[in-house]
């Protein structure tokens, strides 16, 4: 069930949707393929958040994308990626890939593993320019600038920290030990804030929030974020209209 206010908005990890393939298993954030909730169509810009495990050497066979950018974050082992624009890369854990789908893309995405699962979340935000020539990018990210503290890995622009997207949305990941409190302080008033725990347990405004949980934040210009143990947390800050 979902916890709901004017403000806030909490989405347990057991209520988003669930798919099981065999050589996949996917939890979805938001409406996706054959699970649909006129609840969880989309937050502001951001329109995927797909929770993945593939098996080894399975995955995603070439499929298309147009205007729509695609971030990438393995959680857990590497994943091959291959694209119509000619890229060939394994993606690892500690790393951030961001593809712009624009005019149109044809890309796959494989578990480089023939033992290990991969785990990661792939997230799909709505760009604020159509028909973009597409792009690709990838970086490793410095853990150091995430430890118990917020660490932007993407943003608008592309000079600044982590790779960047053709949309007013800034993404900051945070590892962080037991007991520690930060705050996050929203770039652009009227954004909302769309916060996933990805491992432990956090109070967020007062909220207590589990692995895998997440909660929106509307109307507010910072969160207070306090680990209750060891935790490791992505907020995604996106405009609500663009």
């Amino acid at each position: 069930m979902e916890a709901k206010s004017s403000k806030y908005n909490i989405v347990k990890a057991e209520s988003r949707g669930h798919a099981s393939h065999g050589w996949l298993t996917s939890h979805h954030s938001f409406s996706f393929a054959n699970y649909y909730n006129p609840e969880r169509i989309h937050f502001g810009a951001l329109r995927v958040i797909n929770d993945d495990t593939i098996a080894p050497s399975e995955g995603f066979g070439k499929h298309p994308h147009d205007n729509m950018e695609i971030i990438t974050i393995p959680l857990r082992g590497e994943l091959s990626h291959g694209d119509s624009m000619g890229n060939s890369s394994v993606i690892r854990e500690g790393e951030i890939q961001v593809m712009s789908a624009g005019t149109g893309v044809i890309h796959s995405e494989v578990n480089s593993s023939k033992t290990d699962e991969v785990e990661l979340l792939q997230i799909w935000v709505f760009p604020n320019k159509k028909s973009v020539a597409p792009r690709y990018e990838q970086i490793v990210l410095d853990r150091t600038k995430m430890a118990n503290k917020f660490g932007q890995i993407l943003s608008p622009d592309m000079n600044d920290d982590g790779v960047w997207i053709h949309q007013n949305a800034w993404f900051n990941m945070g590892e962080f030990e037991k007991g520690i409190t930060q705050n996050y302080d929203i770039k652009k008033a009227g954004d909302g804030l769309y916060i996933f725990v990805i491992d432990g347990v956090v109070k967020i405004d007062g909220h207590i929030l589990n692995k895998r949980d997440a909660i929106t934040v509307s109307d507010s210009e910072k969160v207070t974020v306090t680990s209750e143990e060891n935790s490791k947390v992505l907020i995604i800050e996106v405009p609500m209209a663009w």
